[in-house]
């Protein structure tokens, strides 16, 4: 298996990195990471179905109030 058709994450995290301004701090960088992260699990939720309605986001959300 190729790692041009499958990067491995270490491959994925150089190239994220190497699109960062030469003077990020190691946190702006360790939080690029982070996000770059989230939004591919988020991805894969969807994927694989895992949703909820927006409807359902606000009643949760209004949940967290009470």
């Amino acid at each position: 298996m190729s790692t041009v058709d499958h990067p491995t994450p270490r491959d994925q995290m150089i190239a994220i990195l190497s699109q960062q301004p030469a003077d990020s701090t190691y946190d702006e960088l360790l939080r690029e990471l982070a996000a770059h992260r989230a939004i591919q699990r988020g991805l894969a939720d969807v994927e694989q179905g895992r949703l909820v309605s927006h409807e359902e986001a606000l009643q949760r959300i209004k949940s967290w109030r009470s």
